[in-house]
């Protein structure tokens, strides 16, 4: 009898070994997946941060090109405002010498009125500044934007580009340009 239970006893024991080993390798199976898991979520972060990295580096680069450019426009906009104040001079001091050579040459129109004191050519390019600077501040004035019509063009007779309609040389191929209604020669009258 005492035989028998301390068996009893015994496979007790084991039975009760057993559950906890059986206990033990179910803690271990899900120890196991969550341990994979762990490292599979660190991989996963690790590659997040990389990805992080090269955009930031990306970023970076991209704010550095927009400086750039933005360095690049200031620049344009200070050469624009430079030139414009080097063309307001030049016309300017055109403007005064156009006016002082006729100043000077007044004297001498009152005297020789049959010869012209000044080329036409000169006469010409002083008239036409004065008209683009008076144009330039009429354009300064208005507020709507307001757009040139481009000057009368023809085709030139060699190259067949256009070119300006008064042109007397073609700018491209420097061949002489000829008038379709030239002018005539002006009739003396008999003596």
């Amino acid at each position: 009898m005492a035989d028998e239970q301390e068996i009893m006893c015994k496979l007790e024991n084991i039975l009760e070994i057993r559950n906890k080993t059986v206990q033990m390798q179910k803690i271990k199976s899900r120890l196991k997946v969550e341990f994979e898991a762990l490292e599979s979520e660190e991989k996963h972060l690790k590659e997040y941060k990389q990805e992080m990295d090269l955009l930031l580096q990306e970023k970076m680069a991209h704010v550095e090109e927009l400086r750039l450019i933005h360095a690049d426009i200031n620049v344009m906009e200070s050469t624009i405002k430079q030139s414009e104040n080097d063309l307001n001079k030049l016309l300017e001091t055109t403007r005064r010498l156009h006016d002082d050579y006729f100043e000077k040459q007044k004297a001498e129109w009152q005297k020789e009125p049959h010869e012209p004191a000044i080329p036409e050519s000169l006469a010409a390019a002083a008239a036409a500044a004065q008209q683009l600077q008076v144009s330039r501040k009429q354009d300064a004035r208005q507020t709507a934007t307001f757009r040139q019509q481009p000057p009368p063009m023809k085709a030139c007779l060699s190259c067949h580009q256009q070119i300006h309609r008064n042109a007397p040389i073609c700018p491209l191929c420097k061949a002489k340009s000829r008038s379709r209604n030239p002018k005539k020669p002006k009739r003396k009258p008999d003596e």
